[in-house]
């Protein structure tokens, strides 16, 4: 039986779902890239995240991916890959994710089984709209080194130390960012546009080297 615990404009969550239904799903929700599932141990929750979400999502990545050019880094860019093991019975899609220092590992894969390869080196959540899951913890349990946290006004970079996550003042795949840089590059969004931020923060990144 199925019962729904949350249901708003952008948000439902469902109870009793099982493993196979929401890998299902995943499929069935390819097509529309936008939609966010969570799933912890029989718990699902679809997200629809609103605009400013998109945004800051797109905004970080591409900083990030700027960052891994200048720094002749090589990178796999995933986005929302989903990341999930079925013998924790855990998964969700991160805002942006990639592969930096394992890069290597999963060049040219198409299928990335998390059971057997290490999970993105680095995560974005864009927070503007709360989850009602612990994502924090699948992150934890799936051993995501690095996730950066955006609120809309505050950036927080958190590194997993043992089980738990600890904030950070730098990014530990990228360590030339410092989460005060980003985030003065990210309040410069409101104010100019994209490709010319990006463009301020390439100059910052070859006198910062």
């Amino acid at each position: 039986m199925t019962s729904t615990l949350i249901q708003s404009p952008n948000r439902v969550v469902l109870k009793h779902i099982s493993w196979q239904s929401y890998q299902s799903l995943i499929v069935d929700f390819e097509p529309d890239p936008a939609i966010r599932l969570t799933y912890d141990r029989g718990t699902l929750e679809i997200r629809m995240p609103l605009a400013p979400h998109e945004t800051y999502k797109k905004i970080l990545g591409r900083l990030i991916e700027a960052a891994t050019e200048e720094l002749d880094l090589e990178i796999r860019s995933l986005g929302s890959l989903t990341c999930s093991r079925e013998d924790l019975a855990k998964g969700l899609e991160p805002d942006q994710c990639y592969y930096i220092q394992n890069e290597e590992k999963v060049r040219g894969l198409d299928q990335i089984d998390l059971g057997k390869l290490p999970p993105p080196d680095l995560a974005v959540e864009i927070d503007i709209t709360s989850s009602s899951l612990d994502r924090f913890s699948i992150y934890a349990d799936l051993k995501l080194p690095e996730i950066w946290r955006y609120d809309g006004r505050s950036l927080v970079i958190y590194g997993l130390v043992e089980s738990e996550y600890v904030i950070r003042d730098r990014s530990i795949a990228l360590p030339i960012l410092r989460t005060e840089d980003v985030l003065r590059f990210l309040s410069l969004s409101v104010s100019i546009g994209e490709n010319s931020l990006i463009k301020q923060f390439r100059q910052w990144l070859k006198s910062a080297r």
